[in-house]
């Protein structure tokens, strides 16, 4: 088999050949290149040491060099390269106590998590495949290297990994690897929220969103995400739905595309359903704010798995105006702009749509088609820039006060006050016209 390796990667081999030592491409841009998809790293693997790395390259970043990582800079791309190694003794179920350093390749791959990553190339020796990965790829399996009881022992968070990598592959979970996992998904709990929160947005956003339901067989979101298993079976006894409020959520999840603020609103934009569910006399089932709830949740969860601040602001404020539904005019179309935000509103569209597309027939295309005119009439406002936010008022503060008004709560209530009588009508946005309005307003206060 032959592997196009980048020019880069094949100037670093060849470097660290030149040099007498081994050097092979490896793991998941191994994996990716077999199965035609275009890797996002190239690691390599070697039998020299750090200090040689070191020597043979000109530019190095010691990024990991206790366990033999050095990085090498090649203009504006790095590269990890690591020497064979045979890890310790696990003591935190996910870091080796102390690594050694070996001059066996075999050593180094029987370390690694999946067999789909354990294989290793270059152009001399080609494919080196000791644990059947290639195997595993033909049969569309994710499966750990040796005995999954003991991979998943010394690192937990290869439990996560093994669903994660079934989501982006579309691979089942081999059965004995599964069990294992069921087993030991509990030890997920020694792992850091950082990392628990890269594997959640890998598998959301990838093709497959739809495994976390896997994960929650599996006992994972039990561990790391229990707000998750609060969903599953709780019945929609309503015309609006047919699905339970997880099942329903896992079509949402299918429904958007594969970006990172969608799929974590989809994810979290129902589950403050179990909470505010009630039932009628009739038997209909209700859940009234549960919107607000599930912005709670969502606020919750995403602070827990240290999510940066900026995603929270957006998953949460579109948790928050998913289920908010207007009439399609324009001044409703104004007016939710100025409150979801002009940026967010393609978001919010979209998270609309994904909801109306996941539940019953009932009124199905009555939503999509209101979701519809709503996107034209947001389209049409854009082009015709009329106003939405205070930025975009004919007067500010300034002219306010050169009015005679003083700052403070009044002007800024002033301003708000001008921008809804905007919202209404943007033929009134004119410097003219609200310093009239103001005017008027101070005259009657007198």
């Amino acid at each position: 088999m032959k592997i196009e390796l980048p020019k880069k990667v094949l100037f670093i081999i060849n470097n660290l050949q030149l040099a007498g030592y081994d050097a092979f491409a490896v793991g998941g841009c191994v994996r990716d290149s077999i199965l035609a998809r275009k890797p996002q790293d190239w690691d390599i693997t070697t039998s020299a040491k750090p200090e040689a790395i070191k020597e043979i390259f000109r530019r190095t970043v010691d990024t990991g060099i206790e366990h033999g990582t050095v990085t090498v800079m090649i203009g504006k791309d790095s590269y990890e390269v690591t020497t064979y190694r045979i890890d310790g003794a696990y003591e935190d179920s996910r870091h080796p106590k102390e690594v050694r350093f070996t001059n066996c390749l075999e050593e180094d791959l029987r370390r690694r998590d999946f067999t789909i990553n354990a294989m290793a190339y270059n152009d001399d020796v080609r494919l080196v495949d000791v644990f059947g990965g290639m195997q595993d790829l033909n049969h569309h399996l994710i499966r750990c290297v040796g005995d999954p009881r003991e991979r998943f022992s010394e690192d937990a968070l290869r439990i996560l990994r093994a669903v994660r990598f079934s989501a982006q592959l579309d691979f089942p979970i081999e059965p004995d690897t599964a069990k294992a996992v069921k087993e030991l998904a509990p030890n997920l709990k020694n792992i850091s929220a950082e990392r628990i929160q890269t594997e959640l947005v890998k598998l959301l956003t990838s093709p497959h969103p739809e495994r976390i339901q896997d994960a929650c067989e599996l006992g994972i979101t039990k561990v790391v995400l229990p707000e998750w298993d609060a969903m599953v079976g709780v019945k929609q006894n309503t015309i609006h739905h047919k699905y339970d409020v997880a099942e329903h959520t896992l079509h949402t999840l299918k429904h958007v595309k594969r970006d990172k603020y969608l799929r974590l609103t989809m994810l979290f934009h129902d589950m403050g359903k179990p909470a505010m569910k009630t039932t009628d006399e009739k038997g209909n089932d209700h859940f009234k704010g549960h919107a607000l709830e599930s912005e709670k949740i969502a606020r919750t969860v995403l602070k827990r798995l240290k999510f940066d601040n900026e995603t929270i602001r957006i998953v949460t404020k579109l948790v928050c105006y998913h289920d908010y539904r207007m009439e399609a005019t324009q001044a409703n179309v104004r007016r939710a702009m100025n409150r979801i935000g002009v940026e967010l509103f393609p978001y919010y569209l979209a998270v609309r749509l994904a909801d109306a597309k996941s539940q019953s027939t009932y009124m199905r295309r009555e939503k999509i088609e209101n979701i519809v005119e709503i996107r034209n009439l947001y389209k049409q406002i854009l082009m015709e820039n009329q106003c939405v936010t205070l930025r975009q008022l004919a007067v500010s503060g300034r002219e306010l006060m050169e009015l005679g008004m003083k700052p403070g709560r009044e002007l800024g209530a002033m301003l708000s006050e001008l921008l809804e009588y905007v919202l209404d009508d943007p033929e009134r946005n004119t410097k003219e016209n609200l310093c009239k309005y103001v005017k008027e307003k101070m005259e009657k206060e007198k």
